[in-house]
């Protein structure tokens, strides 16, 4: 999940000019867990949304960013993974918004026995 979130930051930060902003945030959900990283960067077209899991998919064709077109399909792969989903949103000019879901872990309950430890005693 590391390689993940680093893949997303990087991106964000890359495709940002300038050094724009780039802010994480947390959405609340009871049964699942997210990490919201949002930059104020070039954005993408829908046609460029469609295509960002794509391995060596590079949205800008350029040349000018730096990268292999590997990072966000092994994101998506690594958030498969783990059960979760991704959520992309973006606008040209306007930056882009990318949100990775997991579920969260069931909370164990407070009235549970705690476990037992079993031991033996040798003479």
């Amino acid at each position: 999940l590391t390689q993940a979130i680093g893949n997303v930051l990087s991106n964000a930060y890359k495709y940002s000019p300038g050094g724009g902003n780039v802010s994480i945030d947390f959405p609340e959900v009871t049964e699942k867990v997210g990490i919201r990283i949002r930059d104020q960067g070039m954005g993408m077209t829908p046609e460029q949304l469609q295509r960002v899991f794509e391995r060596f998919y590079r949205a800008d064709s350029s040349g000018k960013i730096p990268g292999t077109g590997l990072g966000m399909s092994i994101v998506k792969e690594i958030v498969d993974l783990h059960g979760g989903h991704i959520e992309l949103e973006s606008k040209v000019g306007a930056g882009t918004t990318v949100t990775i879901w997991l579920q969260s872990q069931p909370a164990a309950a407070d009235d549970a026995e705690p476990a037992k430890t079993v031991r033996k005693d040798t003479p």
